[in-house]
């Protein structure tokens, strides 16, 4: 999101621009005279607005709205399906993707390959995804759109306003810099990087469907690892180094087996996507070679779980039981409205949220606070760091639309409006 602006009045004029363009995209097709109504402004002030907007090609003007009501009908207003795009990108250990969303967030254009990550060197890693960015990026310009921005999912830490994976474990990457490389790849696009836990968060408070949308939540997503993220008052929680949310680390069990992070009993060892497999009886390698492709090994658990493998559903029992215990603590600290599953782990909901429920229910502070209900299933599924990612960029238009004017002029000089409209 876009830093706050200072007190100044060409820093009112822009506030005052991000106002509007946040009331369209929340209500919209809206008239000016909604718009003013709903933002604080007057009409006056608020047509001044929209030309802008509209000469920017962020806005456009459809017909007369509210046909039928006394008055004159202004003409409605929506978000350009033709201005700027946001582009996303996702790393994962297997896979690569990337997609394009219009300023109403919709996908217009998106690939996916799969790729064998782990333990591969970065660059041809980010060779092969700045491909596939200038790929989808020149289907959006066919399009109509004006790709302004691009935002990168990883599995790992990244250091907080910076393009520096500092640990990835599950790609075998530190201390690696990815931003030069695609910076350079893809010159004047400005690129910004974050963890994959984070972007599904952001995606399920834009994106997710909720009505209302929560305020307070806590975000789990896994691939090979688990991550966790947490929205407080509609704001992401970073942390001092950009490293909070690390909840694959929590230990479960102490006494446990040694993780890759140097302690033992963490919840990935009991939960991760690769301890479900071995519990199951499976190899990373078998399940991968019976369903090749992302997300297929979960796809292996998903389909032996639905036909009673009964080897599976413990283990998924088991998987379940060990959120439960490591999300207690993160409740009873934050006390959140609700706990999101997304990410890889929305396909086995069904065989995980009973034992996490019950485990969660058992460890509360607060005895009036169940456990049942207070999870809830992401609609985003596996897409959520990539659509974050991509939506990222559109929230930063929104945020500040006067640092995203099109300089070629994408659109048409508005007409002048009166107090009227």
């Amino acid at each position: 999101m876009a830093a706050p602006l200072p007190n100044t009045q060409q820093a009112m004029r822009r506030r005052n621009l991000s106002l509007v363009l946040h009331a369209v995209a929340a209500h919209g097709p809206l008239s000016r005279a909604s718009v003013a109504a709903r933002v604080g402004l007057t009409r006056a002030a608020v047509s001044t607005l929209v030309d802008e907007l509209i000469r920017d090609g962020l806005l456009v003007e459809l017909g007369p709205s509210r046909p039928g009501t006394v008055g004159r009908p202004g003409s409605a207003l929506q978000l350009n399906e033709r201005g700027p795009a946001g582009l996303g990108a996702e790393i994962g250990v297997d896979h690569l993707a990337v997609c394009a969303v219009d300023l109403t967030g919709r996908v217009r254009a998106r690939t996916e390959i799969a790729s064998a990550n782990r333990d591969r060197s970065p660059a041809p890693v980010l060779t092969q995804l700045s491909s596939l960015v200038r790929q989808v990026a020149a289907e959006a310009e066919l399009m109509g759109l004006r790709p302004v921005g691009l935002s990168v999912a990883v599995p790992g830490l990244v250091a907080r306003d910076s393009s520096l994976v500092v640990r990835a474990p599950n790609l075998g990457w530190e201390g690696v810099d990815i931003g030069p490389e695609l910076r350079t790849a893809l010159p004047g696009l400005p690129v910004t990087v974050d963890n994959e836990a984070n972007l599904s968060a952001l995606a399920e408070l834009w994106r997710g469907g909720h009505d209302p949308a929560p305020r307070d939540f806590v975000h789990v997503s896994a691939e090979i690892g688990i991550g966790a993220a947490v929205v407080l008052e509609g704001q992401l929680l970073r942390g001092t180094h950009g490293f909070a949310g690390e909840l694959g680390h929590v230990p479960v069990r102490p006494e446990g087996p040694e993780c890759a992070c140097g302690g033992r009993g963490c919840l990935e060892q009991y939960a991760g996507e690769e301890a479900v497999l071995r519990a199951s009886g499976l190899s990373p390698e078998e399940a991968a070679a019976q369903h090749p492709g992302p997300g297929g090994r979960i796809t292996v658990l998903a389909v032996r779980a639905a036909s009673g493998d009964q080897r599976v559903r413990r283990a998924l029992r088991g998987a379940g039981s060990a959120l439960g215990i490591a999300l207690a603590g993160a409740v009873n600290l934050l006390d959140p409205e609700k706990v999101v599953l997304g990410g890889a782990l929305t396909p086995l909901a069904p065989w995980l949220l009973p034992a996490l429920e019950r485990e969660l229910g058992r460890r509360l502070t607060d005895p009036a606070r169940p456990g049942s209900g207070a999870v809830t299933v992401s609609r985003l599924g596996p897409d959520g760091p990539l659509l974050g990612a991509a939506n990222s960029v559109v929230q930063a238009v929104l945020d500040d639309p006067a640092g995203f004017r099109d300089p070629a002029g994408a659109g048409e000089p508005a007409e002048v409006r009166g107090n009227d409209a």
